[in-house]
């Protein structure tokens, strides 16, 4: 574990508890919150903006130099050996339905590799995060991906392909073959919390495609810290750049990327 980077997951941490603090607060007012729209089923509220400026003022505070990549606003480029990933909101969606799932995601990259990750869930006050080489922790408790030993009986998660609804076809023979193959599928609106619950053995793996680097720069660190592996759908360390994601143990990944490549690819 690189010691210099301890101080980049405390920022991490405190800037995702401030993102969360401010859903929270917009959660219970209970009043009308403007909507808008960025594509198709693609949605972003004054709550997103609200709790992103919370966030990157307080990054830009700590770490003036950095770079910064955050889902509503555009690239602040400045050292770019160091570069934040930033979802303020992940589950807007949700957020906006009233569906108690969703969490600010802060990850940080220096030199291109993944440092740190933080990702916050407010309404259930859970704390996932990770370090390099640190190993990976909920509200300070260590955790690691389930033992599963195959798909039998296994517990998967996904995310629709709603950025990518060309390719809902290919999906949903991946999704039907996963129905057949396991205990069970479960779609709940927030890839970072997917990540972080396969982490955390609630679920043996998660596939998606067409993420944005925001959506797995921490979830992804914090699977690989907890004893778990994360790819794209070729098996390669590419899915921060195609946004397509399958992870999971490492006795079932091999058998997740099977069907995927058979499916999807």
């Amino acid at each position: 574990m690189n010691e210099s980077h301890i101080g980049f997951l405390d920022a991490a941490i405190e800037a995702a508890s401030i993102g969360g603090a401010v859903l929270t607060d917009y959660r219970n007012r209970q009043t009308p919150i403007s909507v808008g729209l960025k594509g198709v089923n693609d949605y972003v509220t004054e709550v997103d903006r609200a709790s992103e400026k919370a966030v990157v003022d307080y990054l830009t505070g700590r770490f003036p130099d950095h770079s910064i990549v955050a889902e509503e606003s555009a690239e602040l480029t400045r050292d770019k050996r160091y570069q934040w990933y930033i979802d303020p909101l992940d589950g807007t969606t949700n957020f906006i339905h009233g569906v108690p799932i969703y969490a600010v995601s802060i990850g940080l990259y220096v030199d291109g590799k993944a440092a740190v990750g933080a990702v916050y869930d407010p309404v259930h006050q859970e704390m996932f995060h990770a370090v390099a080489d640190g190993g990976a922790f909920l509200n300070k408790q260590k955790i690691v991906v389930s033992e599963r030993g195959s798909l039998k009986g296994s517990l998967l998660s996904t995310g629709f392909p709603f950025r990518a609804q060309g390719r809902l076809k290919e999906y949903m023979r991946s999704l039907e073959t996963f129905i057949l193959e396991t205990a069970g599928v479960r779609r709940a609106g927030s890839a970072s919390l997917d990540l972080c619950y396969t982490a955390c053995g609630r679920y043996d793996g998660f596939w998606e495609m067409a993420l944005s680097p925001w959506d797995i720069a921490a979830g992804a660190l914090i699977v690989r810290e907890a004893g778990g592996l994360t790819t794209d759908f070729l098996g390669r360390d590419g899915y921060l750049k195609s946004g397509n994601v399958v992870t999971a143990n490492r006795r079932i990944h091999s058998s997740m990327l099977e069907i995927i490549r058979h499916t999807m690819v």
